[in-house]
């Protein structure tokens, strides 16, 4: 089994979704791990992030360089 390393925090959905996607077009093996809980209706997603992504170590470097592109055009989008 290969090992994964917690490689950054979502900050929201669309976020989340649009990595997602390029990381299963790309093929590139990962995780993510919502924080929202039923039971608190999501309040651990206003105070820590919409979720976590882990990767293996050696996708790291490509997928923080992914997620820095969503997150740019994600924010001149809605600027």
């Amino acid at each position: 089994m290969q090992k994964y390393i917690k490689v950054a925090v979502f900050e929201n959905t669309t976020e989340a979704q649009l990595v997602e996607s390029i990381l299963n077009e790309q093929k590139l093996p990962y995780r993510i791990r919502s924080f929202h809980d039923t039971a608190y209706d999501g309040l651990f997603q206003v105070q820590k992030g919409w979720g976590e992504l882990f990767a293996p170590p050696e996708s790291e470097a490509e997928i923080l360089s992914i997620l820095n592109s969503v997150r740019l055009n994600i924010s001149v989008k809605y600027c």
